[in-house]
């Protein structure tokens, strides 16, 4: 972020966003680390950035529905007694930051080390879904990881299951189920050339890497970015 002259601050006293987002509307409880840590970015007068896609998923549906339950909004702030939020803290994800502030253009010019492969973006559900809620990209056709790697210097692939579930969730009660989503995955991202995946989501990252049989890694996106930006991680 520094590289690209965007300043990060920890949250302080963060704490998990709750992981997984209950859609039961009496759930407050498992909500309110998101809520203060919305807070704690407003009081700041500071957006909120999220490097990790399901921590961006929780953050802004608990976000949406600050704004827009009013019976959600009034239990959260009468159990947090802490003074009311009203859901106004701007929310990026990383690669939010990336396109709409830095700019796909300025990160391609900052490039020093061209990444120069083949390079199937996977999304998975978490980024996109809600769809009225997240409002990141086009729930079915999705371009921001394309235009991401195509500012590293490298070509994207385009594949069928770049949109389909891995199996996060039900990794560890239905291991085989897991394991055939993510070989369906790696396949078809092979089976279109490419030479490897990116993600933005460290489940999706350790569910391909652990359940996949096909030979094909699978990083992270700001791995990829530290590496064409010429960063070396710090000791």
């Amino acid at each position: 972020a520094k590289a690209l002259g965007i300043e990060m601050e920890e949250v302080e006293a963060w704490q998990c966003c709750g992981a997984v987002y209950p859609m039961a509307k009496d759930e407050i409880a498992t909500k309110l680390s998101s809520v203060r840590a919305l807070k704690d970015a407003k009081s700041k007068n500071q957006p909120l950035v999220s490097v990790c896609s399901a921590c961006h998923n929780v953050l802004k549906q608990t976000n949406y529905a600050m704004q827009n339950d009013e019976e959600f909004a009034s239990k959260v702030n009468r159990y947090m007694n802490e003074g009311d939020y009203d859901g106004s803290t701007q929310i990026y994800h990383y690669l939010e930051l990336l396109r709409d502030v830095v700019g796909f253009d300025k990160i391609a010019e900052a490039v020093k080390n061209p990444a120069g492969k083949k390079i199937g973006a996977y999304y998975g559900c978490l980024l996109l879904r809600p769809s009225n809620v997240m409002a990141f990209d086009d729930p079915e056709d999705p371009s921001i990881l394309e235009d991401f790697i195509r500012a590293l210097g490298a070509e994207p692939v385009v594949y069928p299951y770049r949109n389909e579930c891995c199996g996060g969730y039900i990794s560890l009660k239905e291991k085989d189920m897991a394991k055939n989503m993510c070989d369906k995955i790696t396949e078809s991202a092979s089976g279109f050339g490419a030479d490897m995946l990116i993600t933005a989501c460290p489940l999706c990252m350790y569910n391909l890497n652990k359940s996949a049989e096909k030979d094909i890694p699978v990083y992270y996106f700001t791995e990829l970015l530290a590496e064409a930006l010429g960063l070396k991680e710090e000791a």
